[in-house]
């Protein structure tokens, strides 16, 4: 781990940033940063909590990471406006626009044809129920979810009559298991399982991207692990989701502060995971207020000239480039690190 350091270190490096930090299951080591080869040293996006120690600054936002949870961190935020977390996908090539109206599907699934109900998760006809009437969707690994935000996800089938859940089969060998634990809390768990159906991965991520519009109406977003990335891919997808806001950890609040910026805030459930339900219900079961919230989502994700402020990747680099020049100044200055707003 010594020469990847003096590397840097004898390349003058003066802010070094880190993605990774403890996530990918620990597969990356941790003992560069412990060195403090640069003078300023950063923790971005990808692990979102505290290192606990050898990092400067964290970026966040005010809504993701609360004021009063500061005594948390071992390091300082950066705090962003308009959401913490960078995404491109409003002037990306190869990612395709939302619509308003699903083109027609085809004998068989094709990329960006079908409605969520048409698709149906590419399940079988004979497997639950003959015509959905809603599709729910994660496409999150399982991990992120704990047995709680399995049991909404019951209820919410259970409240919505033929209502489907879409999931990532990510990993396949957690299929059985979560089957098996639908059919061990619930009564009804064989014919829930029925509802419940599996995608496979899509390798291209641009794919895995539109796939979200086609095949859902909804996503249920994890806890205590929200979505982000996958988040991030649904929503410029016009896919609305529904999360739960009563935790305080950083990895946990991502979809929270994107509703609140992309005016949305009423799927947020402050109060917990009979909120979440009822949310996600209402959403399942009212047409006319599904139908507007998706219209509302989709046109912000078109708006152009100027972008809204949660897609404008210009915004976000000229305010994450603030708060770089920022801390840098406090080093150069000799100051204490403190919090940034930007």
């Amino acid at each position: 781990h010594i020469a990847l350091p003096k590397f840097i270190h004898d390349l003058d490096v003066h802010i070094l940033v880190e993605w990774d930090g403890y996530a990918r299951s620990g597969d990356r080591a941790q003992g560069l940063f412990a060195l403090r080869p640069a003078p300023v040293q950063i923790l971005h996006q990808e692990f979102l909590g505290t290192m606990g120690g050898h990092f400067d600054y964290i970026i966040t936002d005010k809504i993701t990471s609360p004021e009063d949870t500061q005594n948390l961190y071992s390091e300082k935020m950066i705090y962003m406006p308009n959401h913490f977390f960078s995404k491109a996908h409003a002037i990306m090539r190869d990612v395709k626009d939302p619509s308003y109206d699903f083109k027609p599907k085809k004998t068989e699934y094709v990329y960006g044809t079908g409605s969520p109900q048409e698709n149906r998760c590419l399940s079988s006809l004979d497997i639950g129920p003959k015509e959905a009437s809603f599709v729910f969707c994660n496409f999150n690994k399982f991990l992120k979810n704990n047995p709680e935000t399995v049991i909404s996800y019951i209820q919410i089938l259970r409240n919505v009559p033929d209502s489907i859940l879409c999931l990532l089969e990510n990993p396949t060998e957690g299929i059985p298991n979560l089957r098996k634990f639908v059919n061990d809390f619930a009564s009804d768990g064989s014919i829930l399982n029925e509802r419940i159906h599996f995608l496979p991965w899509a390798a291209n991520p641009f794919d895995h991207q539109m796939r979200s519009q086609d095949f859902c109406n909804i996503v249920l977003d994890s806890y205590p692990y929200n979505g982000h990335t996958t988040a991030q891919d649904a929503l410029y997808g016009g896919v609305p989701i529904v999360t739960r806001s009563d935790g305080l950890d950083m990895s946990s609040r991502v979809s929270t502060s994107a509703n609140v910026v992309l005016c949305l805030e009423e799927l947020n459930a402050y109060d917990g995971p009979s909120q979440y339900v009822e949310i996600a219900t209402k959403l399942g079961t009212n047409k006319d207020y599904f139908q507007a919230i998706r219209n509302k989502l989709i046109g912000t994700c078109l708006q152009r000239e100027p972008m809204h402020p949660y897609w404008d990747v210009a915004r976000y680099v000229f305010n994450f480039s603030e708060g770089i020049v920022k801390a840098f100044e406090t080093f150069i200055y000799g100051n204490e690190v403190s919090h940034i707003e930007i």
